[in-house]
């Protein structure tokens, strides 16, 4: 079994940093392709959120965790399933 100071070094350390800044990138950028789909794009190439999104996004934000609906709470458990497979894969 791995020690917790040595988790904790593995974790910290920049390659492991690197790895999971590429899978956060990752995650934004998806997230960030998702807003834009459902934006309005002007002629100036600017994008308008629809009020309902705005809205409900903004109720997701002002939410805690333990507030978020079933289906909720599952789309950020998917996101921190990206996550795992590297990190288990760090400390093995």
């Amino acid at each position: 079994m791995v020690s917790p100071s040595r988790v904790r070094e593995i974790l910290e350390s920049d390659s492991s940093v690197e790895l999971l800044a590429a899978i956060e990138h990752e995650r934004w950028a998806h997230w960030q392709q998702y807003v834009h789909d459902q934006c309005e794009r002007q002629d100036d190439g600017s994008l308008v959120i629809p009020a309902d999104l705005v809205r409900r996004w903004q109720e997701q934000i002002e939410t805690p965790y333990s507030g978020l609906s079933d289906e909720e709470q599952e789309s950020d458990r998917e996101q921190v399933r990206k996550f795992l497979p590297a990190i288990v894969e760090m400390i093995d």
